[in-house]
């Protein structure tokens, strides 16, 4: 089975298909902190984050969000894009006063050359008072939360101090889900103390959960973060490209067809990434996918049958 020409249903694939035309993400950050790191869950945040709040690719928050768009659109001019996601990337995108929120979201609606506004957040950030706010803006423009599951394991979660358990997470996305909000979920391939079958089980589980898009992220040790100092005492090993390979090929496989793939890999930042080193060269790694994909004869879903 195919979309497009890719056997697993792209973000490309659907973008192309929804707004007929090419449509990149404009990365930003609106000034936002995190419940993790504020003291009012924890202070140290999740053990892999980065101090940027995993927003090291996005705008600069000494601009206005309309500035940021702006200048994320001026960058990506050459790839020919007639229209662009807002996507609010550094840290937790809805922790804060709902006149704050509106605040920082309303630019992205005026802008004539957004399409979709993407929000990432926390599951333990998304009470009724924003879910409400959201589905009043997505009568605008496709409004997107995406949350930070990254495993369904309670030992793992409790290991990357996630801060709230799949309950959280599972009310959070009913109330998205009842408010007709597409929700995106980030799932983190490689964590330590999970083996191959604890992370299929996480894509299984998500199979039945109602979402929208999902995007698999390679483990990657960046400097200054907690993570780092546990990889340097030899606690864990990152995973190797082949197993990475291995491991994406199988989810792909086990994956609904229904659910749109947003990524595949990540990227790291080249000056603070650790390991796995060779996650660097991500057009390669993403050339070894497909290559896999093809050799095999695998494509998004085959593997349901077997499942029963």
């Amino acid at each position: 089975m195919l979309w497009g020409e890719k056997p697993y249903y792209s973000l490309d694939y659907y973008l192309k298909q929804t707004f007929g035309s090419k449509t990149y993400k404009a990365s930003l950050d609106a000034g936002f902190t995190c419940p993790n790191r504020d003291g009012t869950i924890g202070r140290g945040g999740c053990i892999f984050c980065s101090r940027g709040g995993s927003g090291e690719f996005a705008g600069s928050r000494a601009l206005s969000i309309k500035e940021q768009i702006d200048s994320q659109i001026e960058k990506l001019g050459s790839f020919h894009a007639k229209q662009y996601i807002a996507y609010y990337q550094a840290f937790t995108n809805t922790y804060a006063d709902l006149d704050y929120l509106r605040r920082v979201y309303e630019p992205s609606f005026l802008h004539e050359k957004v399409a979709v506004v993407d929000i990432a957040t926390r599951p333990d950030c998304v009470g009724e008072d924003v879910v409400s706010l959201l589905c009043e803006y997505s009568k605008r423009k496709p409004v997107w939360v995406e949350l930070g599951l990254q495993t369904i394991h309670e030992d793992t979660a409790a290991y990357i101090r996630r801060g709230y358990d799949l309950t959280c997470f599972e009310n959070a996305l009913k109330r998205l889900n009842d408010a007709q909000i597409p929700v995106i979920v980030h799932v983190i391939l490689g964590l330590p103390g999970e083996d191959k079958e604890k992370m299929l089980e996480t894509i299984r589980y998500l199979n039945n959960a109602g979402i929208f898009g999902i995007k698999l992220q390679l483990l990657h040790v960046l400097e200054n973060t907690d993570l780092a100092d546990e990889f340097r005492a030899g606690k864990f090993q990152t995973l190797s490209m082949e197993a990475y390979v291995d491991l994406v090929v199988s989810c792909i496989g086990a994956l609904s067809p229904d659910i749109v793939i947003h990524r595949l890999t990540g990227d790291g930042p080249s000056n603070q990434l650790i390991s796995p080193l060779w996650s660097r060269a991500k057009r390669s790694v993403l050339n070894c996918i497909h290559h896999e994909l093809k050799t095999r004869g695998i494509y998004q879903g085959c593997f349901l049958k077997e499942q029963g």
